[in-house]
């Protein structure tokens, strides 16, 4: 630096001097750009910068509430980092190295993750037809014993006082085209109403319905082709049991529909997982990219 001070006369010199001078701006430049983040805090050789508050603050946010966030994310922040230092320095070398390990697996079970998920989600076929439901059905019903009791039924819930009670009970027992298109014209009038009894339903979802249903009593009312009307501080309720289903009894496929196609498609998300590994694993040996030294004994 020195020698740039003196006046050179020697043109070697003067170029020497002004290379010199222009790579210092440009390494100063460098150095500026690697510092484009504006640190808000620092502890030890760890910084929190400005752009880390960023998702703190709202646009609705009063100054006062951003301040007390931001000053309250920085003693949080600065007390883990100090909290992890102190750790670092004073729990056994054993320990740490074992932490570490799993921080690196747990890094690796992220990625990786995400990745065969990513590649699932692009290659897979969700798409599972009712030939194929049919045939796993049929196929493993015996695995598909009902834990619970289950029914189709159909039912209105009534205000209290409702004046035409026993003409809404007799065209919900009868239920004949007549009858169902009168009720589905007047149903803004029931306080709850279900006419598609054609669905499969468990008993407890029927009784989160029809309140005064209980454990103890559901056996007196839940019965196949039975009628009956219940009422309570809430309402009354009419309903007609079309069908049901016991305890131990094979489920309905349409009862366990999703529960099957959910099967299926981990089944088959499986197949191609192990299919991927295959795959990766020959084209990884075939460029030579993972290559075996020595037989491990």
């Amino acid at each position: 630096m020195d020698s740039c001070k003196i006046k050179l006369v020697n043109i070697t010199g003067y170029l020497a001097c002004t290379i010199l001078f222009f790579t210092i701006v440009s390494c100063d430049t460098f150095f500026k750009k690697k510092e484009d983040k504006i640190p808000i805090a620092r502890v030890g050789e760890s910084f929190l910068y400005k752009e880390d508050l960023q998702a703190l603050l709202l646009a609705n946010m009063s100054k006062a509430d951003s301040a007390s966030l931001v000053n309250n994310y920085i003693n949080t922040w600065a007390y883990k980092q100090l909290l992890l230092s102190k750790a670092k320095i004073n729990l056994p070398e054993d320990q740490l190295e074992l932490f570490e390990e799993l921080v690196s697996n747990y890094r690796t079970d992220l990625y990786t993750g995400a990745y065969k998920e990513a590649l699932v989600l692009q290659s897979h076929d969700t798409l599972i037809s009712d030939t194929q439901l049919q045939e796993f059905y049929e196929r493993e019903k015996e695995n598909f014993r009902l834990k619970e009791r289950i029914m189709q039924l159909r039912f209105v819930e009534l205000p209290t006082q409702y004046m035409d009670k026993d003409l809404i009970a007799n065209k919900l027992r009868d239920f004949k085209e007549e009858d169902k298109s009168y009720l589905d014209s007047i149903s803004v009038q029931f306080k709850k109403v279900n006419f598609n009894d054609s669905i499969w339903v468990s008993m407890y979802r029927v009784m989160e319905e029809i309140p005064p249903l209980t454990i103890e009593n559901q056996e007196k009312y839940l019965k196949k082709s039975q009628f009956f009307e219940l009422q309570d501080s809430l309402g009354v309720y009419l309903a007609k049991v079309n069908d049901i289903l016991e305890i131990n009894d094979i489920a309905p496929l349409s009862y366990i529909e999703p529960t099957i196609k959910q099967l299926l498609l981990n089944r088959r998300k499986l197949d191609y997982m192990k299919k991927l590994e295959v795959e990766l694993m020959d084209e990884a040996i075939k460029e030579k990219e993972f290559e075996i030294y020595e037989e491990v004994n």
